[in-house]
C-alpha cells in the first residue's frame, strides 16, 4: 500500500510533465500562426489534415514582408488568412471544380504570337526627314498612339524623335518618355523597323516643318500619298495629335505585325517601373489567386461621361463644373440615366461587388483595384468592401518609400497598375476605357488569360430589377449573371468589324479596337502536331 502511495507522485509528474509539453506546442503553433506568411493555393480544401497544404511558408517571402512590405499589408494577409481559416466547411468555401470554373484561363486553342517579319521585309529605307510626335491622352491612349506612329514613321521613311508625352491632360503629368517607358529597348527592338533618334539634331531645330493633325483611322495610302508628299518641301513632320490615327483593319500583314511589336514587345516600361511592378504582382500572389479589378470609376470619367448614379446632388454638381471648364471635352449636356441604361457608365462599386459575387466568387477572394482615386472614397467603397473585405491596391501593397518616385506622376502609377492587371489570375474592367482595352488585347497576345468583360447594359437592367423589389440577390440573379457571361471570358475569336448599318466615321468608332484583340493578325494557331 506504501508502495503504491509513492508511486502516485511519479505519475503525477509525468502528467504535469506532458500537460506543459501540450501547452508549449500548442502555444509555438500559435505563434507560427500569427507570424508566419501564408502563401495561399486554393480555396477548395476542408478539414484540418489539409490545413498544412494550403499554407506554404517560404523564407523569401517572409524577407520582404518583414522588412520592406509597409505594416498595412501584414494586417490584410494576417485579416485574409484568418479568414479563410475560420471558413473551413463552412458555406463560403470552395469546391475544387468551383475553383477550376472561377479561375482556370479560357483554353487558348493552340494560338500564340506571330510577330516576326516575313521573309520579304526590309530594313529602313532612306530617311527623308524627322518625325516628331506629340502623344495625346493618358497612358494606354499614349501607348496605343506611339505604337501607330512607329508605323507612320515606316510608312513615310522618317526618322522617328522620340515621342513627346502629355503634358496637358487632365492628369498634369510631366513625366518624359524615358521615365515611363525603357527608352534603349525602343530603340534596339525597333532597330530594323525605323530609324530612331532620342534628340532632333540641332541643325533642323529651325528647319522648315510641316504641324499636321492626322485623319483619324486612316489607310496606308493616305500616309504614303497625302503625308509622304510634304517631304517635297519640308525636312521635318510634326503629328499633333497620335490617338486613333490608323485604321483597325484591312492593312498589309507586316503593317499589323509591327503595330504588335511595338505596343506589346518595345514599349516595355521603364525599368524601376518594371521592377516594383513585378514585386507587387508577387506581394498579391503571396495572398492568394487575386483579381485585379480596373475600377473606373474616377472623377475624371464621371465627369467626362456625365454619369452621376448613385451619387450626391453635390457630387453631380461638381462633375458638370469640371466637364463644363474642360474646352476639348466636346460634349457639355449630358443624360446620367440614359447613358446608363445604354451600358455607357462605369459599373458603381457596389454593382461590382454584387456582380462579382453573383459569378460566385467567394468573400475572402483578394482584389487588386487598378485605379486612380475613386471619387467619393470610402464612402463610395463601402459597398464593395462588405462583399470583398481583402481589397488591396499599390499603395496598401508597397511602403511610402517604394513608390515615392512614382507617386507624382499618374502615368507612371498607371503603369504600376497595368503590370499587376497583366498579370492577375482574373481580369475584370468596370468600363471599357483605354486601360480596359489594353490589358484585354495584352492578356490575350500572353495566351488569353482569363478576362471578364462585364455586360453593362444587360446588368444595369438586372440590379435595377433589384432596387425595385423585383428580383432578389441570390441564386435566379447568380444563374442570369454568369449565364450572360459564359462567353465574355477572354478565348479566342477574331476580332469584330463595324456594327452592321453604320456610316463613316462611326462605322470605325464601332469597331472593336486593333489593340484590344490582335487575332487574326498577330496569333497564329498551331497545327495539332505542334501542340
Amino acid at each position: 500500500m506504501a508502495q503504491r502511495r509513492r508511486l502516485r507522485p511519479n505519475r503525477m509528474s509525468i502528467m504535469r510533465c506532458l500537460l506543459t509539453c501540450a501547452l508549449v506546442t500548442a502555444a509555438t503553433l500559435a505563434l507560427l500562426t500569427v507570424h508566419v506568411l501564408p502563401s495561399f493555393k486554393a480555396p477548395s480544401y476542408s478539414g484540418a489534415k489539409k490545413l498544412s497544404k494550403r499554407w506554404d511558408v517560404s523564407k523569401k517571402e517572409l524577407r520582404w514582408t518583414q522588412e520592406l512590405a509597409p505594416p498595412q499589408l501584414s494586417k490584410f494577409i494576417a485579416f485574409s488568412r484568418s479568414r479563410k481559416i475560420s471558413q473551413l466547411g463552412s458555406s463560403d468555401r470552395v469546391t475544387s471544380a468551383e475553383f477550376q470554373k472561377l479561375w482556370k484561363p479560357p483554353p487558348s486553342r493552340g494560338f500564340v504570337p506571330c510577330v516576326a517579319p516575313g521573309s520579304s521585309y526590309s530594313s529602313p529605307g532612306q530617311s527623308r526627314g524627322y518625325f516628331l510626335v506629340h502623344a495625346n491622352g493618358g497612358l494606354n491612349q499614349m501607348k496605343a498612339g506611339i505604337s501607330d506612329m512607329v508605323v507612320v514613321a515606316r510608312l513615310i521613311n522618317a526618322t522617328l524623335v522620340i515621342p513627346k508625352l502629355d503634358k496637358n491632360s487632365f492628369w498634369q503629368d510631366k513625366s518624359k518618355f524615358a521615365d515611363v517607358f525603357d527608352e534603349e529597348h525602343f530603340i534596339a527592338s525597333l532597330v530594323n523597323d525605323v530609324k530612331i533618334v532620342k534628340k532632333l539634331p540641332p541643325e533642323f531645330a529651325k528647319a522648315k516643318r510641316a504641324v499636321k493633325y492626322f485623319t483619324s483611322w486612316s489607310s496606308v495610302e493616305y500616309y504614303q500619298g497625302e503625308i509622304y508628299q510634304l517631304w517635297d518641301d519640308h525636312q521635318v513632320i510634326r503629328a499633333a495629335k497620335s490617338d486613333a490615327r490608323l485604321a483597325n483593319n484591312n492593312l498589309p500583314p507586316e503593317i499589323q505585325k509591327l503595330r504588335c511589336r511595338t505596343f506589346f514587345e518595345a514599349l516595355r516600361f521603364a525599368p524601376p517601373i518594371e521592377a516594383l511592378g513585378k514585386l507587387l504582382v508577387d506581394r498579391m500572389k503571396s495572398i492568394g489567386p487575386y483579381i485585379a479589378l480596373h475600377l473606373r470609376y474616377e472623377k475624371d470619367m464621371l465627369a467626362f461621361s456625365g454619369c452621376t448614379y448613385g451619387l450626391s446632388q453635390q457630387e453631380s454638381d461638381e462633375l458638370a463644373a469640371i466637364r463644363e471648364n474642360i474646352t476639348h471635352w466636346k460634349v457639355k449636356e449630358i443624360d446620367p440615366s440614359e447613358q446608363r441604361a445604354r451600358g455607357y457608365c462605369p459599373l458603381t462599386p457596389k454593382e461590382v461587388g454584387l456582380f462579382l459575387s453573383s459569378l460566385g466568387y467567394p468573400s475572402n477572394t483578394p482584389i487588386y483595384i487598378a485605379a486612380g482615386e475613386i471619387y467619393g472614397g470610402q464612402a463610395h467603397m463601402a459597398d464593395l468592401e462588405s462583399h470583398f473585405p481583402i481589397l488591396m491596391s499599390k499603395e496598401m501593397l508597397a511602403s511610402k518609400e517604394e513608390l515615392r518616385p512614382f507617386s507624382m506622376h499618374a502615368s507612371q502609377m498607371a503603369a504600376l497598375d497595368y503590370i499587376v492587371s497583366v498579370e492577375s489570375d482574373v481580369f475584370v474592367p468596370s468600363y471599357s476605357g483605354n486601360m480596359a482595352r489594353a490589358v484585354e488585347g495584352h492578356r490575350r497576345f500572353l495566351g488569353h488569360r482569363k478576362t471578364i468583360i462585364p455586360d453593362r447594359k444587360m446588368l444595369v437592367h438586372l440590379f435595377d430589377k433589384v432596387d425595385q423589389g423585383l428580383l432578389s440577390e441570390g441564386d435566379k440573379l447568380s444563374d442570369k449573371i454568369t449565364e450572360i457571361h459564359r462567353r465574355r471570358q477572354g478565348s479566342p475569336r477574331k476580332r469584330k468589324g463595324p456594327i452592321s448599318g453604320t456610316k463613316g466615321r462611326d462605322r470605325f468608332r464601332s469597331e472593336e479596337v486593333f489593340y484590344e484583340n490582335p487575332l487574326p493578325d498577330c496569333l497564329c494557331q498551331l497545327s495539332s502536331s505542334d501542340l
